[in-house]
């Protein structure tokens, strides 16, 4: 057992307890100052009892040992489970891998740490880490999707299930949530995030991290949260993954790192650092991000992992010669472990003995990767995740089920709705075509974990069927391809043949689940394959149509828009998928979803977002003809959906913004409120939101910038007061000497239920309030 290799550590978790046993070297109780609380006093003797114990354990360890904690290997997988590399073992064996990743179940994960705990010389227990993104066995709709729910507490539930999920099958650490801001659906990883703003960024960044992590870290239905990608990977040139990003350090700190901030903020214990490089300096050799900023600005404590060999790639990045040099300068930036590229474990003893690398640094990455598997108890018991029958009991669980299906209906946004086509009325014959009708495969997604996407899945047809029993006839056919370059329409006359015989068309289509995540960047956004062609011809017939539209990414979907009659974006909704879309088709639920991000009507606006800066020649869409004007010649330059729009089966309407004080002062709040009725016919929820622009500063600020939201629930006929607070740390920025300044002036609020909204208030704040200073880059 781990316990008897190390003698002090009943006794120092006896001492984080206040039970009396209290070394010389740890504080007792009777020093603990009379005035912390009890709570207070036993979370400071627990961090006090963790750092002695670290500090023992590292007075035993040799160079080589302390090296492999610092080592983050793969498992594999063959066709009857898991499985390791008799190499992989053997390093473990020898005590030079401190995690891996990419293993699980209970039985799995306990094999792999028995080598661990039993074979080696001190018994230091793994650390195994996988990307459980949206889901673990149950997956939840991909994160964008989520994010357009606008529902933290939902976006939370996903996350606590995925991690009573994970944890039962052994995994201790997952790599989410990813918080990088995109503005470019050329990107394939912005489906991995929550979309192009910086609030809703922060917002559902923190309610990730406590969903995954909860109250307690030694619970066994948690998981140890990474926020990833450190920093600025969302902002790829082009579009393209991996690719380089050049900003200023205002953009960088009023748009790309606050999500980072909420997420460390809400306690998540690791960082991950991204591909790319960031003003000419990889991220995972970047000093200015990971000393100056994380651990000098914001007094991380936590530890920094590397992506997927990230090290490795410092040499065709140009910044380094060679493996040994690559390691170097990671270490030197602030990396505490390296991701399967092995270049810690083949160089870091030789750079310490050349002096390049000191025993300091090296015990205080090992210290903080120790402290991570101490917060999660597995000094106390390594195989307390690893347990066969709480797997057995978690996974696939009917409440799990029913969440995924609840925060699926919950993220799906409906785009157009002419003459009221939805909700589906009862006997209308249907004809569902298209290559996502009924594939299993295509619901989940990319980064579905462990997701069965053979057989879990409930597809629209199986859900419509399951819906609707023998009241509705229902004609399939695949009907078109959704593969890139395809040419082949003989799929298209049984198609036609079951459109004819239907009373409406609901088509499904979009891109195949694998067109979006990492390393699938695209330069079109439209339909790939026949399935344009084929909607084409489907539009002859002349009969109402429904796309409900399922992808990744926002796609330019011009022609379904004009043609259509209504489009429901389902995004990828996950192991429920054909229930929960179903539930939305025929109205057992209202859609409620807003869009995270926007909507671009053609390729070459991108990158294109709500909050962008006027310029000095803006364009204005009335009026006489303006050609030396911020415009395109060719096109407009409004979206095809703006951030923050959807539609719903019901109508809301806004009051005029009434404001508590038209003035705020530095240590002020103002309350903003509007009243918002419904309309309709239906309950509904709406989602209200707050934007505000900053009319005159020091630096060009953006037309608007989402500052509040919430998300209101209204019977037919009820209304409500909706408010918002808001004080100068709201309408703060960083000023041209990057200090974080609200300044002296008039702003406009804006309250409505979209980006676009005109609803508005004007404030003024009286006095210039500062907050601090931001580390500049070298």
């Amino acid at each position: 057992m781990t316990l008897s290799k190390f003698p002090l550590l009943a006794c120092a978790i006896s001492a984080a307890l206040l039970t009396g046993c209290t070394p010389a070297d740890l504080p007792s109780a009777a020093d603990a100052s009379a005035s912390r609380t009890p709570a207070s006093q036993t979370a400071l003797s627990e961090d006090a009892a963790m750092q002695q114990f670290i500090r023992q354990l590292l007075a035993q360890m040799t160079l080589e040992e302390k090296i492999g904690q610092l080592n983050l290997l793969s498992s594999d997988w063959d066709k009857t489970g898991p499985s390791m590399s008799a190499d992989y073992q053997q390093q473990i064996k020898a005590g030079q891998v401190g995690a891996v990743f990419n293993a699980y179940t209970a039985d799995f994960t306990r094999q792999l740490q028995q080598i661990a705990v039993e074979q080696t010389r001190l018994g230091i227990p793994l650390l195994f880490g996988y990307d459980v993104i949206h889901g673990h066995r149950t997956i939840f709709p991909l994160s964008l999707g989520e994010a357009a729910s606008w529902d933290p507490a939902a976006v939370q539930t996903s996350a606590r299930v995925a991690a009573a999920e994970a944890a039962a099958e052994g995994i201790h650490w997952t790599y989410a949530p990813m918080v990088d801001i995109s503005r470019d659906p050329r990107w394939g990883r912005i489906s991995e995030g929550s979309g192009e703003d910086v609030y809703l960024g922060q917002v559902l960044a923190k309610a990730r991290v406590q969903g995954f992590q909860g109250d307690d870290l030694k619970a066994t239905d948690t998981l140890l949260a990474c926020v990833k990608h450190f920093a600025v990977y969302g902002l790829a040139q082009a579009g393209r993954d991996y690719h380089s990003t050049d900003l200023s350090d205002r953009e960088l700190w009023d748009t790309y790192l606050p999500p980072f901030k909420a997420a460390l903020d809400a306690g998540a214990g690791c960082v991950m650092t991204s591909f790319n490089d960031l003003n000419g300096v990889p991220a995972t050799a970047n000093r200015y991000l990971m000393t100056d900023v994380l651990r000098g600005q914001w007094q991380y404590p936590g530890f920094v992992v590397t992506d997927y060999t990230a090290i490795n790639e410092l040499v065709p990045h140009g910044v380094a010669a060679d493996l040994s040099q690559a390691a170097e300068l990671a270490m030197q930036a602030g990396v505490d472990m390296d991701m399967q590229g092995s270049a810690f474990s083949q160089h870091l003893a030789e750079l310490v003995s050349a002096g390049k690398v000191s025993m300091a640094q090296i015990d205080q990455a090992v210290s903080r990767v120790l402290a991570a598997k101490y917060r999660l108890g597995l000094f106390e018991d390594p195989y307390r995740y690893s347990d066969q029958q709480r797997q057995q009991a978690a996974v696939y669980k009917a409440e799990h089920l029913e969440a995924a299906r609840d925060v699926a209906r919950k993220s799906m946004v409906l785009l157009k709705n002419q003459n009221a086509l939805l909700p589906l009325k009862a006997g209308q014959r249907i004809a569902l075509i298209g290559p996502l009708a009924d594939s299993k495969a295509d619901m989940i997604g990319s980064w579905s974990a462990a997701g069965d996407r053979q057989h879990k899945p409930v597809t629209l047809l199986e859900g419509l069927r399951s819906r609707l029993g023998d009241t509705t006839q229902i004609y399939y056919a695949k009907g078109a391809s959704y593969e890139f370059g395809a040419t082949d329409r003989s799929g298209f006359s049984e198609a036609i043949a079951a459109a004819e015989q239907a009373d409406v068309i609901v088509l499904a289509m979009g891109e195949k689940w694998d067109m979006t995540g990492e390393a699938a960047s695209r330069v079109e956004l439209d339909f790939p394959g026949t399935q344009q062609a084929l909607m084409e011809e489907l539009k002859k017939l002349g009969k109402p149509m429904v796309l409900v539209l399922m992808s990744g990414r926002p796609m330019t979907i011009n022609w379904a828009q004009q043609h259509v009659d209504a489009i429901l974006n389902s995004w990828y909704p996950g192991t429920q998928a054909g229930h929960a879309i179903a539930d939305l088709l025929y109205g057992d639920y209202n859609p409620s979803g807003k869009l995270p991000v926007t909507y671009p009507a053609h390729v070459g606006q991108i990158p294109i977002y709500y909050n962008m800066k006027n310029t000095g020649r803006p364009y204005e869409p009335a009026g006489p003809e303006q050609k030396y004007r911020s415009r395109y010649l060719d096109a407009s330059n409004q979206p095809l959906y703006p951030f923050g729009f959807g539609l719903s089966y019901t109508s809301f309407t806004y009051s005029a913004v009434s404001l508590s004080s038209n003035s705020l002062t530095p240590d002020g709040q103002i309350t903003a409120s509007v009243t918002l009725s419904n309309t309709g016919q239906r309950a509904g929820a709406e989602v209200v939101q707050l934007y505000v622009q900053d009319k005159v500063a020091s630096v060009s600020r953006p037309l608007r910038e989402l500052k509040g939201f919430q998300k209101v629930l209204l019977q037919p006929g009820e209304q409500k007061t909706v408010q918002f607070s808001l004080s100068a740390a709201d309408l703060s920025f960083h000023n041209q000497a990057m200090q974080q300044v609200a300044e002296q002036g008039l702003f406009e609020l804006f309250i409505g239920g979209d980006s676009t909204t005109s609803n508005k208030a004007s404030l003024n704040l009286t006095e210039t309030v500062r907050f601090g200073t931001a580390p500049r880059h070298p």
